[in-house]
């Protein structure tokens, strides 16, 4: 248990037994009145946003989410193969879990992936990532306004 005073962007709360990420929060003290804490949060499973506003020092419970580093393997139909890499367990994901990552994904690519329970919540992917441009067509003549050098 916590209070919302601890909140804290991207923590997990369970709230009326729905998880629920916080996207943003703000603790606002009003110059008549008890202070709040307006925060703006995302379902996990629907993905939906709602803010809510909490009185301060109201006790919220903490869900116990755990990130665990994984690589993204391959694709079979409309699940996910991913791989532990601390113990090298494959597990299934759901297309619905991956949700708009899938757009992103390459094989063998890290990712994070949040647990709760032994039930993947949502996937991570990492911020940068380093590719190689293997081919390129030559520049056309004509086609620029300064001189090309590709190719």
């Amino acid at each position: 248990m916590a209070t919302t005073n601890d909140l804290k962007n991207g923590m997990t709360l369970n709230l009326d037994g729905q998880l629920w990420n916080v996207i943003e929060f703000q603790h606002v003290k009003p110059g008549k009145g008890g202070a709040f804490v307006r925060t703006k949060m995302r379902s996990v499973l629907s993905g939906k946003v709602v803010e809510k506003t909490f009185n301060a020092g109201v006790k919220v419970e903490v869900a116990s989410v755990e990130k665990r580093d994984m690589q993204y393997l391959y694709r079979d139909g409309d699940d996910f193969m991913f791989m532990d890499s601390a113990n090298y367990d494959q597990i299934s994901i759901s297309k619905q879990v991956v949700g708009d990552a899938v757009d992103y994904m390459l094989e063998n690519a890290d990712a994070i992936v949040a647990m709760h329970e032994g039930n993947p919540l949502f996937i991570e992917l990492p911020a940068s990532v380093e590719l190689v441009v293997t081919y390129t067509e030559p520049g056309l003549q004509g086609d620029r306004s300064s001189g090309g050098t590709k190719p």
